[in-house]
């Protein structure tokens, strides 16, 4: 059954962030490999009584997911754990953990249904459903549409039929405000928490608009702070007009879409024709089918809360390595 329709309105009261200061925080027991190879920092921890989850004791370990191509922009999927090096502001990291076997994922898929959507609607909801029967039966996906408002017109679900009537239920009409549709995303994302193995997840954002924010009232910069945090990769898509290389507000919009994609990992895309819809989801969906995930612990131990980069480097000639740009350090607990 189809859940309820949802209607997130952002007040001015309510815009004040929530922002995350730690790194990403994987579970030892969700990964054996991880178990082992921090097994010297977990004899620190208080032993735990026989009825407590082994799944609660944690490690500070920074994920990240990795897609790999090549100069042709085809995906890799071949590439041996040894064959992979990552940087933490240029020190080379050890990994504790690596995974060839595409995990699950959580996803939210935005969708653009301001007034200038309007004669595109019907082809760019068709594109957004044949993205959506792509997933498999352990993802999840929800359906937000935004134009003046942000509407959550399905909540995450793994039954692609309950996301297809929901993709064909959005309708043209208002302003666009996509900083409140990112924001309002990366929170519902941020509340699926996994509590077994089979739950970890990776999450992402798949987003298309055709212009620029008119109507947000969180700003680019507020926005791009929380999704720095998270653990989102975004993916955009910037639907373009015949005019919109004349077009300032759609420059903009384009500068935005491709800040969002880069720093967190993902990939930004800018059709001319609104045909072109279904390859573009297609090459998302290949993508996130693509992806391996490797994770290190930190050699700088400080908790500091600080901005630290992060490169991913293949031992291939021709491949080249793309994940989110860094991560915000932990902070220490106050006293």
């Amino acid at each position: 059954m189809r859940s309820s329709r949802v209607t997130v309105h952002i007040r001015t009261a309510a815009v004040a962030l929530a922002l995350v200061a730690s790194s990403t925080l994987l579970t030892l027991a969700s990964f054996p490999s991880l178990e082992r190879a921090a097994h010297a920092q977990t004899q620190a921890l208080p032993q735990r009584r026989p009825d407590q989850q082994v799944f609660r004791a944690t490690v500070d370990i920074v994920s990240l997911n990795v897609t790999v191509v090549d100069n042709q922009n085809r995906y890799i999927t071949d590439v041996a754990e040894n064959e992979f090096a990552v940087f933490e502001d240029g020190a080379k990291q050890d990994l504790a953990f690596f995974n060839r076997t595409t995990l699950p994922i959580a996803l939210s898929l935005l969708v653009d249904t301001s007034a200038s959507m309007e004669n595109r609607m019907a082809i760019a909801q068709e594109a957004a459903i044949g993205f959506a029967r792509k997933l498999r039966s352990q993802d999840l996906a929800q359906v937000v549409d935004f134009d003046s408002r942000v509407e959550i017109v399905q909540d995450f679900t793994n039954k692609v039929p309950d996301l297809e009537r929901a993709i064909r239920s959005t309708v043209a009409g208002g302003s666009t405000s996509l900083h409140n549709a990112i924001y309002i995303s990366l929170k519902e994302l941020a509340k699926i928490k996994a509590k077994r193995q089979e739950e970890v997840r990776r999450q992402a954002i798949v987003l298309l608009s055709d212009g620029e924010d008119t109507s947000s009232l969180v700003s680019y910069d507020e926005v791009m702070d929380l999704a720095k945090r998270s653990e989102t990769a975004i993916y955009t898509i910037g639907l373009q007009s015949k005019d919109s290389s004349q077009n300032k507000g759609f420059r903009e919009a384009e500068f935005v879409l491709r800040q969002f994609a880069q720093e967190t990992g993902g990939r930004s895309f800018f059709p001319s024709r609104v045909e072109d819809l279904k390859d573009v989801y297609g090459q998302i969906a290949d993508e996130l089918s693509s992806q391996y995930t490797v994770g290190y612990t930190s050699r700088n131990g400080r908790r500091d809360g600080s901005w630290r980069r992060v490169v991913v480097r293949v031992a291939r000639p021709n491949l080249t390595a793309r994940t989110k740009l860094g991560y915000f350090a932990p902070t220490a607990p106050k006293s």
